[in-house]
């Protein structure tokens, strides 16, 4: 297993240009003993990687940003929409260099703990990546399918599929009508509201929001249930209308900025996570600031909230087609696994709910790919039965 850690270390140092001399003999030699590392795609390595925390970062993105003279500062947040920043944010997942490394080798000692294998009564490929789907239900109750590949237009707003565009306000409105976008487990879609917001919704979501706003008045929107992102049209562009958001437990007054919340049913924690911009947050009366890089956790339980720094990219990567996982017990994980391949999960052994499973999984991964992955790091086996799928 050490081996597999320092191969992994040394593929990508060389790949990142930060690999010293008496490293690049130590990988002749693992080549020498190991045939079949000459067929290791070191992208597809990095891809399943999540933090470069054994490799000099600062000679890392020294290295990158030789060949990207243009950018003066580290990026962020935007990970996903640039691959060579994964080079330099990036940690070993051992499982995809390990399954090689075993199955080419076999290798597995006497004294490895032994991984029972998964039992598949089902077709796990049957469990595929959610897709861009939602049922946007008008004012007279009527529903509109909407989905990847579908156009529709309505009186006031279009969908190309990925999407609904909601037209500008044209005239100063008198009477509010109210649609609903619901996003189903499995699903995920993105609308842009009459005033130019922009919110992606991800699944098992539903927002209440008008057709369009009353001129001068608070834009206001209710996230009935689950997670959005919310990038707002500034209120100097409504002549000082400010924007809200409302669940039933709390509401969030908007300036013009970017934020997150994540307010599901099945959940007793509702997070609002600020990106860029200000917020309050208000609390049965009372209102708390957030700025940027914090969150807020309300405890419905106990009804209490607490303030705090969090890395935001791990909050919001969902909407950039990656699941990262910091800190996240696994059981809070397979909500999100659940949720986007629309399969229900039940721990058969309690005491892996309290595991903690850290790096990053592409969205457009099979559940059988980031099964095996969690398999080889987390888990020691699961079974499909119908449409659960059963921890051990």
């Amino acid at each position: 297993m050490k081996d597999i850690f320092q191969i992994s270390k040394l593929l990508i140092k060389k790949k990142l240009k930060v690999i010293t001399d008496s490293e690049k003999l130590e990988l002749k030699d693992f080549k020498a003993k190991y045939s079949f590392l000459k067929d290791i795609k070191v992208d597809q390595l990095i891809d399943k990687v999540d933090d470069l925390s054994e490799i000099d970062n600062k000679k890392a993105w020294k290295s990158i940003k030789e060949k990207y003279q243009d950018r003066n500062e580290e990026p962020v947040i935007s990970i996903a929409k640039k691959p060579w920043f994964k080079y330099a944010a990036a940690s070993i997942v051992v499982a995809f260099l390990s399954t090689t490394f075993f199955l080419h080798r076999n290798i597995v000692s006497k004294q490895s703990v032994e991984i029972s294998p998964e039992v598949v009564k089902n077709n796990i490929e049957s469990f595929k990546p959610g897709t861009d789907k939602a049922t946007l239900t008008l004012g007279n109750g009527e529903s509109i399918v909407l989905g990847k590949g579908t156009s529709v237009q309505t009186h006031n707003a279009k969908s190309s599929g990925e999407k609904i565009v909601y037209e500008s306000n044209k005239s100063n409105v008198s009477k509010t009508e109210y649609n609903y976008l619901t996003i189903p487990r499995g699903g995920q879609f993105s609308i842009q509201l009459s005033d130019g917001t922009k919110v992606w919704l991800n699944s098992e979501t539903q927002l209440k929001f008008p057709v369009a706003f009353v001129e001068g008045e608070t834009r206001q929107v209710e996230l009935v249930y689950g997670e959005a992102y919310f990038e707002v049209s500034p209120s100097t562009a409504h002549k000082g209308a400010h924007f809200e958001v409302y669940n039933m437990n709390q509401k969030v007054e908007v300036v013009g900025t970017e934020f997150n919340i994540k307010a599901y049913n099945d959940e007793s924690n509702i997070y609002t996570t600020l990106v860029k911009g200000k917020v309050n947050v208000e609390i049965e009366k009372k209102k708390q600031k957030l700025v940027p890089n914090q969150q807020l956790n309300l405890d419905l339980k106990n009804n209490t909230s607490i303030i705090k720094t969090v890395d935001v990219y791990n909050e919001i990567s969902w909407k950039e087609g990656v699941f990262s996982f910091k800190g996240k017990s696994l059981k809070e994980i397979m909500r999100v696994i659940s949720r986007w391949y629309d399969v229900d999960v039940v721990f058969e052994n309690k005491k892996l709910e309290s595991l903690e499973f850290k790096g990053s999984l592409d969205k457009k991964q099979s559940l059988k790919e980031i099964l095996s992955i969690m398999k080889s790091t987390t888990i020691n086996s699961y079974e499909i039965k119908d449409k659960t799928l059963v921890i051990r």
